[in-house]
């Protein structure tokens, strides 16, 4: 008989992918939707937020590389505590990260929903909720090669949005548009920007950095397991540019929240003033992309999280 401590998961994952699976699950277009409430909160400078949530998480990223070497098992911070300190203190670990990584997927679902109704408003909402998890389960089922590789698209297509926003946005500026010109300070800080208001939206987009430690849960399918604390490191970097670049030319743009009717998702009407409704369309469709990565993302880190608890018998036993 097979001990299950003894079952490992298969090694098939190279670099790119995994930091792939660590983007998608960040969700780079969030970026958007959270900034107007953000630009707000700070008073127009949504980049310097952004730096200062990202100074933090290099900390939080260097303690998960350093984990990650000396215990290169999925299960991430229930896997290191269990390891470092107690099991039973590892279980709580466990049962607490599993609210996280269980609710993402739920909100993934939802906002599914949302799009899928405003779309098509006579379709019950359920059955968009129904095929959307159930399309997610399959590919995660199928292999984790499918699910990296449908990552992999649904990411680059974002990205590749998220370029076209800022060549857009550099034609806005050449028209006199925001603060007209490509280089200014003005974004990262200017008079009445207060620390505890620049901290106050650090702590909102930090959420944004969400994922980059779920990277740590593919540590058993990592081709080689020497690349996991590369893999954290560049998750972050990457991310944390996207997001600074991104936020840097919305702010530049759009000094402040009076252009939009919605501050509490800004993604439409940025890509409408930017673009057009063309581009509006299709900044929406980036939107629904990146929920999607994020969806796949997630339900591949919970499951890891689960099998992971399943496998050291700190779940109820099967009939």
């Amino acid at each position: 008989m097979i001990k299950l401590e003894n079952v490992t998961l298969k090694r098939s994952l190279g670099l790119w992918a995994i930091v792939g699976l660590g983007l998608g699950y960040m969700t780079p277009t969030i970026v958007f939707d959270t900034f107007g409430i953000v630009s707000k909160e700070t008073n127009g400078v949504v980049p310097l937020a952004y730096i200062t949530a990202l100074i933090v998480m290099l900390f939080t990223a260097i303690s998960y590389g350093k984990m990650v070497k000396v215990f290169p098992n999925a299960g991430s911070a229930y896997t290191y505590t269990r390891e470092t300190m107690n099991p039973h203190l590892g279980f709580l670990v466990g049962w607490a990260a599993l609210l996280d990584y269980l609710l993402l997927p739920m909100v993934n679902a939802l906002i599914i929903r949302i799009y899928m109704v405003s779309v098509f408003p006579n379709v019950p909402a359920w059955i968009w909720v129904v095929a959307y998890v159930a399309a997610v389960t399959g590919i995660n089922v199928w292999s984790m090669g499918k699910t990296s590789n449908m990552n992999t698209i649904l990411v680059a297509f974002e990205l590749v949005l998220i370029a076209a926003f800022l060549v857009l946005a550099i034609v806005q500026f050449s028209h006199g548009i925001g603060k007209g010109t490509v280089i200014t300070f003005d974004p990262l800080y200017h008079s009445g920007v207060r620390l505890s208001a620049v901290l106050t939206g650090a702590t909102v987009v930090c959420f944004s950095f969400i994922g980059f430690d779920a990277v740590t849960m593919y540590a058993e399918e990592a081709k080689d397991p020497k690349i996991m604390p590369k893999a954290i490191m560049l998750t972050v970097f990457i991310g944390g540019a996207v997001f600074f670049i991104a936020s840097y030319f919305a702010q530049a743009l759009f000094p402040d929240v009076s252009h939009f009717k919605n501050t509490d998702d800004t993604l439409p009407e940025i890509g409408l003033y930017v673009g057009g409704t063309l581009f509006k369309l299709l900044f929406i469709s980036g939107a629904f992309a990146a929920t999607v990565a994020s969806g796949l993302a997630s339900h591949a880190s919970v499951s890891r999280l689960l099998y992971v608890m399943g496998r050291n018998g700190v779940l109820p036993k099967p009939w």
